[in-house]
Parts: C-alpha cells; sequence; structure tokens
C-alpha cells in the first residue's frame, strides 16, 4: 500500500540487516536511510502542511472529532497558555489521567515549548502519586477528575501539601483554570522553538517498578520520533490509515507506537474510551472504518471471543478495512496470533518487541515476513539499531542458543531521571541496554523471546523457562491463557504451578488433566505440579502479566505458609 504524497523528510528503503557474524546472534539494523533531525513540534507541523484536512483526532467517547489542521491549532492554543504561565523548557508536566482527546493535545503542547511531559499511570494512588510527582520534581500537574473508582481530585487534594517544590498547580481537565490555557490566543513561539534540539529530553515514562520504586525512563525527540517513523513505515502506514488505540497513553505503547506514529504518517487516532473494553475497541474498528488496530495480547483474546458470541446471536461488525495492527507490551501466544490473522482479517499485523528504555522498539516484524516468522518470533531488529544476544559472561552466544537480548543504537533512553546508579546497572559503558529478556536468534537473524531471566524458575537444580512450557499448554483446546510460576518447595526449592483461564463454557482443569496431557510430550521435571483455574491474572495496566503478585497470592492459595508453619 503506497501513497503519492506522505509526511516524510525523504523515501525510506528498509533493507536486510547487517550480519556482522553468520554465525554468532549479532545483528546490526540497515543503516542506509538517515534518520529524522527534527522535533516534535516541526515533525507535527509538517504533517499539518500536507495533511491539513485529515482526520487526526476522533474521540468516540468524548464525542470530539478534529482534522490536522484543528488539532494542531488547539496544540498551539495550549502551548501559548502554558508558555504565557512561566513554563520553560526542561520543566516537567505531569499527566495523569485515562485516555482522552486532551491527553494527546498536552503531549503535542508540551513538546512545543520544550518542556518534559511525565507520564502517571492513572491506578496509582496518593503513595504513587507524590513518589512521582517529588522524584521528578513536577511543576505542574494535568489530571483527569475522576474516573470508576478513583477520585483524582480528592487524592491530590489528600496529598497536594506533600509535593515538593517546584510543584505549582495542579489543572483538571474541564476546569476553569483549563480553559484559561487551553483557549489562550496563539503567540508566536519561534524564537521558544529555536532553543528546542532533537536530542532534548521530552518525556519521562516510569516503569512498573515490580523490584521496588519505579524508575523514570527519560526519552529524547531523537529517541521516540525515529522509532514511530519506522515503525509506521514498516507497517506500510499512509494518510489513508486510521489507527485504533485502545492501549493506555501514559504507556509508550500508547502514545508512542500508536499516537505519534499515526501522526507522522498523517493518519488518523482514533480513541475508543478511556479504559479498554472489547466492545468499544470493536465498535471503535467499525464506526471509525479503522484499518489499524493495536493491542496487547489479552486485549485481542477478548476481541477473539467477543467476535465469536456476536456471531452466535447474529451480529456482524463491518471489519474489512482492517488491514493492519500491532501486537506488543507482552509476548504472545502462537494461537492467538494465528487467530488474528484468520478469524479477525489481520493479514498485516505485526509483532513489535522492545521495553520503554528503548522508545519502545527494537524488534519488528514486516507484513512479507513468512507467516511462520510473523507467528513465533517478534522479528529482526530495526534500523539504525544493534542487537546481540549473550550468556551470564557477558560473551555473543552462537546463532539458536539462548541468551540475554542487548540493545544499542538511537532509541536507547538517556537514562533513568536523576537515577545515575540505576541508569549505569542498565546500560554498560558499551552503550548497550541489558533487557533482562532471555532470547535466541535463528539462521535468519529472526528472534524469539523465551522468558525473562527472573521468571526462571530452578527446580532441584534444573533451570526451567515457563515461556516453552507456557507456549505448550496454550495447545489445549480448553485453555483460553494460562501462566507458569515458580511456587516454594521444601524438597526441590522450587515448583512449577500453572494460572489458566479456560475457554468459553470448559469444565476446570484439574492437575491429574494437565499431567495427562503434558505426559510423553514434556520432560517430568516441567510438568506444573499444581494448577490453579481463575477468571483473570492480576494485570498493570499496560496489559502486562504481574507474575510477582501471582506469586504472592500462590502462596495463600497453596497453603504454604501452613505447611511451613506445620513442618
Amino acid at each position: 500500500m503506497t501513497s503519492t504524497l506522505r509526511p516524510v523528510v525523504r523515501d525510506i528503503t528498509l533493507t536486510d540487516p547487517v550480519v556482522v557474524d553468520p554465525t554468532a546472534s549479532h545483528l546490526v539494523g540497515p543503516t542506509d536511510s538517515p534518520l529524522l533531525t527534527e522535533t516534535i513540534g516541526q515533525n507535527l507541523a509538517r504533517t499539518v502542511a500536507a495533511f491539513p484536512d485529515n482526520d487526526a483526532l476522533l474521540d468516540l467517547y468524548g464525542d470530539i472529532h478534529l482534522t490536522y489542521q484543528e488539532f494542531h491549532r488547539k496544540v498551539l492554543r495550549l502551548a501559548s497558555g502554558l508558555h504565557n504561565a512561566g513554563y520553560r523548557k526542561g520543566d516537567r508536566i505531569g499527566i495523569w489521567s485515562p485516555n482522552r482527546w486532551e491527553w494527546m493535545v498536552l503531549q503535542f503542547a508540551t513538546a512545543e515549548i520544550g518542556a518534559i511531559l511525565v507520564c502517571i499511570n492513572p491506578t496509582y494512588r496518593t503513595r504513587e502519586l507524590t513518589y512521582v510527582m517529588n522524584q521528578a520534581g513536577i511543576k505542574a500537574l494535568f489530571s483527569a477528575g475522576r474516573f470508576k473508582d478513583s477520585n483524582y481530585r480528592a487524592m491530590v487534594g489528600t496529598v497536594e501539601h506533600t509535593f515538593d517544590r517546584p510543584y505549582q498547580e495542579t489543572v483538571f481537565f474541564g476546569s476553569e483554570r483549563w480553559q484559561e490555557l487551553s483557549n489562550h490566543a496563539i503567540l508566536d513561539l519561534n524564537a521558544v522553538r529555536e532553543t528546542l534540539d532533537p536530542q532534548d529530553p521530552i518525556n519521562i515514562q516510569y516503569t512498573s517498578g515490580t523490584t521496588g520504586m519505579a524508575k523514570g525512563a527519560t526519552l529524547t525527540h531523537h529517541n521516540v520520533l525515529n522509532n514511530v517513523f519506522m515503525i509506521g513505515e514498516r507497517l506500510n502506514y499512509t494518510d489513508a490509515d486510521r489507527v485504533v488505540i485502545p492501549v493506555p497513553f501514559f504507556h509508550c505503547f500508547g502514545m508512542v507506537i500508536g499516537i505519534l506514529a499515526a501522526v507522522t504518517h498523517g493518519a488518523a487516532s482514533i480513541i475508543p474510551g478511556p479504559a479498554f473494553t472489547a466492545e468499544s475497541a470493536l465498535e471503535a474498528a467499525h464506526h471509525g472504518q479503522a484499518t489499524c488496530l493495536l493491542g496487547v495480547p489479552t486485549m485481542f483474546m477478548a476481541e477473539l471471543q467477543l467476535l465469536g458470541r456476536l456471531e452466535e446471536k447474529g451480529k456482524k461488525l463491518d471489519l474489512s478495512r482492517l488491514r493492519t495492527g500491532v501486537m506488543a507490551g507482552t509476548t504472545c501466544p502462537t494461537k492467538t496470533m494465528r487467530e488474528i490473522i484468520d478469524i479477525l482479517g489481520i493479514g498485516e499485523i505485526g509483532i513489535c518487541y522492545g521495553m520503554t528504555e528503548t522508545s519502545p522498539v527494537s524488534h519488528q516484524t514486516m507484513p512479507d515476513d513468512p507467516v511462520v516468522k510473523r507467528v513465533e518470533t517478534v522479528g529482526r531488529v530495526g534500523p539504525h539499531l544493534e542487537v546481540k544476544i549473550v550468556d551470564a559472561d557477558g560473551d555473543t552466544v552462537p546463532r539458536d542458543v539462548q541468551g540475554e537480548l542487548l540493545v544499542r543504537g538511537y532509541s536507547v533512553m538517556q537514562g533513568y531521571w536523576d537515577m545515575p546508579e540505576k541508569t549505569a546497572e542498565a546500560i554498560d559503558a558499551e552503550g548497550w541496554m541489558h533487557s533482562g529478556d532471555l532470547a535466541t536468534m535463528d539462521a535468519d537473524g529472526y528472534v524469539q523471546i523465551t522468558g525473562r531471566i527472573k521468571d526462571m524458575v530452578i527446580r532441584g537444580g534444573e533451570n526451567i523457562y515457563p515461556r516453552e512450557i507456557e507456549e505448550f499448554l496454550y495447545e489445549h483446546p480448553d485453555i483460553a491463557d494460562v501462566q507458569v510460576i515458580g511456587v516454594p518447595d521444601e524438597k526441590y526449592g522450587e515448583e512449577l504451578m500453572a494460572w489458566v483461564i479456560m475457554n468459553g463454557s470448559a469444565e476446570p482443569l484439574t492437575v491429574e488433566a494437565v499431567k495427562d496431557f503434558c505426559d510423553g510430550k514434556l520432560a517430568r521435571f516441567k510438568i506444573p505440579r499444581y494448577v490453579h483455574v481463575t477468571d483473570a491474572f492480576p494485570m498493570t495496566l499496560s496489559g502486562k502479566v504481574r507474575k510477582v503478585e501471582m506469586r504472592e497470592k500462590a502462596i495463600g492459595i497453596l497453603g504454604l505458609f501452613t505447611k511451613s508453619a506445620n513442618s
């Protein structure tokens, strides 16, 4: 799919990665096309000039429909209001809200004046909010009033007195102060723009903090703009595309892969609602005539199940325009990828893999990749990036040998905000970002993620990687989703436990049934000793399964405290 008019500086030729050593798990992405050298504001202005009347933003929940020209005007008004209020380059401006059209306007308005947008997870409560406000030194907080059980206004009122300087104000969307800032007369901001550099930090993304307090990955215009432009090119985006974004904006998936990739190509961003539901996402694809649908595996699973129920009732949605999409956020079951292609009909869907610290995507599958590569791998390294897989000693492993995945290049973050020691732990002296993910690279350079180093279970001296067992259990016809964790065991140190979500009306699986299914196909030490049937896994808002929380709950479910006390 091509377009005669595209908001790009040059045509991009995406060639094969450069092979460093055909026997080693080490590749360099193609570098024949130069990187973009502009700020987010400059890129948006170029898109607006090319496609002023294209749809830029559709918020179906907020009933807002803006062309690029209209959207740009709102961005410039808010940027002018912020500048007039004294906010300057480098100031941290926080946003604490579910998805809504104002989020997208603030994202570009802060970039326009060089302020750093700090994304705050909308499920945070007062303790976490206070930590981020003070750790980042946030000067202004923009917030929703409330959503579901989150009364943001009340929580801010409770802890506002604990916010350190330079905190100045909280602005609630829809308030008089919001109206004052967002409807300001457009100022001449050229003098401000001249002070901006693509290498300036523009966004702080806080990690989930599962191993301690959250760390703020600090990203630049150059980091995110080039990353999403390359993603869009690999998805064959044009100005005719319409992208449904049900993933949260506070995360890189929503605001970078979703919004920014669309804007760099003149495509439309469609917001189905403040938070994900399968109904709102599919309705948005139907009514918005979407060509692209984003999601994490659990979202696509929910959409597939809903489609099945709708078909049983004789109701049909028009998803015929869907051609592409992005699956990211966490590892996708092979079975789910095949169903997305076959049932949803998203024939060009791509897997994107990376981490917040790499802005975020380092690997991506291509629409013309063989189907087996698109469903069983995360693709190959992206342009202008370098990747290698290493063993525990830091030596590059041969092809098809498991090790830790390392990435370096333009997309690696500046560092964790005000955490030089944590930064040094993640990025080594040679610039390699250590992912903590286990992976293999095949002869063609395609990478398969095989697990997390910290997820590895050691049972009686045997190293077990849950991902392998999960992929096998997905083949069971009664299993919709499964996660495997390690739980304490007196004899072996750790034992395996499978958390299972059943498929439809299937009867709950027993331990014996799982053992029978695995018998003769998995080594005995890989067969789960415990099975827990549940309706849902504990998840982060960005769609990642919280295995740490699962382990904590498993101790109670299995009565391991009691066993330990009675031993």
